[in-house]
């Protein structure tokens, strides 16, 4: 196994696994032009690569290959999307740590938290493998009226190339919740990695060339907006599977025509905290929820609110864990919080801050820039904020969090609906009923009870409602919305 990067003799050797070009029709090209995108490391600031840029000629090669590919993958049997796909997993499997050194460099998370995306990644693929034997359509009870006499089932069909747009965060996994699920069913792939950290999803386009997938099945290639758009709104792709912000993903849902659209965007995730919750684990598992990877995921804990009998306790417990954190390097194995993605992120977040201060808000902890050099912010924790500020009302993605005192459990739940977002909440209690109740009337596409709303599982059902998105990721889920049903009657 290759060591990780707490060895500094081996910091660099991801690069062994960093191509050159962008992966076009079964071929690593470089750019028609000297535009070029420059890749650094996130820490340390250092050059990683230069990419170079794709222009329209080339998106429109990786479209044309992308069809041709999905003509001879929709013939496949699922035995043998199986088998491709446990071909691809034990390459991932042999590079994981590179990989995760990779995702370090250009992606500044930290080590440990690489190492677990990884890990994910391989399980992803694990279920795609499992889901494409299994997958399949339904039986429809015919046999009464005028069905009498009558059988009817489904089959399920590949509708064509997906179109994929990947986030920075989780440069490799969310990436695969696209791919895998793609792949399962026999649809190629055009895939437009994040120009922050593009490398991961270039390597991996790399695998399944060495796996043996026909030229086009996947193409990846940075480029441009314009060219960007060219890949949503052609109409040789049949679903666009975005993952970003809301901003970008309603506009690019706005344009993209007939085709399927599957939306993962934003949140300002709440956690509530009751009466009856273990204050010890809530408080450990919030400040983990909040502050890891310096916040930088899409369902990580932004908005606390604790009923008011246990919010002395709560929040004094809560700052104990937030001091506790390890903020810098992410290449030791002990720092949780690392970088913020870019200057540009670290100056936001402190402005929001800085409007909080200025609107009321008290600073419990944190509230500065750390270190500007290598782009760190103090894990920060406010309080006496209300929906009037960024802190509160946008997506922070940062290490930024609110706690507020609630008289009553009710008051929490209006709380938490009071945004426009809906993606994931957590709820620490030890009553059934408010449970079952949080069921009912939170509007968010997932709750979890005494846990932290970022906790996911690959296979599960995954997805928000108002801003946070459309449709649902989670292979089965990525995979129904990659096929069509197709019924017979007879």
């Amino acid at each position: 196994m290759e060591n990780t990067l707490t060895d500094p003799q081996v910091a660099k050797s991801y690069k062994s696994i960093v191509p050159q070009g962008n992966y076009i029709d079964g071929k690593w090209l470089q750019g028609n032009d000297n535009n070029t995108l420059k890749i650094i490391d996130k820490y340390d600031g250092s050059l990683i690569q230069e990419v170079p840029m794709a222009d329209e000629a080339q998106m429109e090669q990786a479209l044309s290959a992308s069809v041709q590919a999905f003509e001879e993958m929709k013939s496949w049997s699922a035995g043998k999307r199986a088998s491709m796909l446990q071909l691809l997993h034990s390459k991932l499997k042999e590079k994981r740590n590179l990989f995760a050194d990779l995702i370090v460099a250009e992606a500044g998370k930290p080590i440990s938290y690489a190492l677990n995306e990884v890990d994910r990644c391989l399980v992803t693929i694990e279920t795609a493998i499992t889901e494409s034997v299994r997958f399949g359509g339904e039986y429809i009870p015919m046999d009464f009226a005028a069905g009498e006499g009558k059988t009817a089932f489904t089959k399920r069909f590949p509708i064509g190339p997906i179109a994929c747009i990947s986030p920075f965060n989780f440069p490799l996994n969310l990436a695969l919740h696209k791919i895998a699920p793609a792949l399962a069913v026999g649809c190629s792939v055009v895939l437009k990695p994040a120009p922050q950290a593009p490398l991961s999803c270039m390597a991996f386009a790399e695998l399944c060339h060495q796996a043996g997938y026909p030229a086009g099945a996947i193409n990846v290639l940075a480029c441009d907006i314009p060219v960007a758009e060219k890949l949503v709104t052609d109409e040789r792709m049949k679903m666009l599977s975005f993952t970003g912000s809301p901003q970008v993903g309603w506009h690019l849902k706005n344009i993209a025509g007939r085709k399927k659209v599957v939306l993962e965007l934003g949140g300002n995730a709440a956690v509530i905290v009751d009466e009856t919750a273990n204050i010890e684990e809530a408080a450990k598992l919030t400040a983990k929820g909040a502050y890891l990877y310096a916040g930088q995921i899409c369902i990580s804990t932004q908005r606390i609110f604790v009923q008011e009998s246990v919010y002395d306790q709560f929040a004094k417990t809560l700052l104990k864990e937030i001091e506790n954190l390890k903020t810098g390097d992410p290449t030791k194995q002990d720092v949780l919080v690392g970088p913020v993605i870019d200057r540009g992120h670290l100056n936001r977040i402190a402005q929001w801050v800085d409007e909080a201060r200025e609107k009321g808000a008290q600073v419990l902890t944190g509230g500065n820039v750390i270190d500007e050099a290598h782009n760190l912010y103090a894990p920060t924790l406010l309080t006496g904020t209300n929906k009037d500020m960024k802190v509160v009302w946008e997506e922070v993605f940062g290490p930024v969090a609110v706690i507020e005192k609630v008289k009553t459990f009710a008051e929490a739940l209006e709380k938490t609906n009071d945004s426009q977002f809906g993606l994931q909440a957590g709820i620490f209690t030890n009553n059934l009923d408010r449970m079952k109740l949080a069921h009912e009337e939170l509007e968010v596409g997932g709750i979890m009870i005494n846990n932290i709303p970022g906790f996911r599982i690959d296979s599960m059902p995954y997805g928000g409602v108002k801003s946070s998105g459309l449709g649902r990721e989670g292979i089965k889920y990525a995979m129904e919305e990659m096929t069509e049903a197709r019924l017979l009657v007879y």
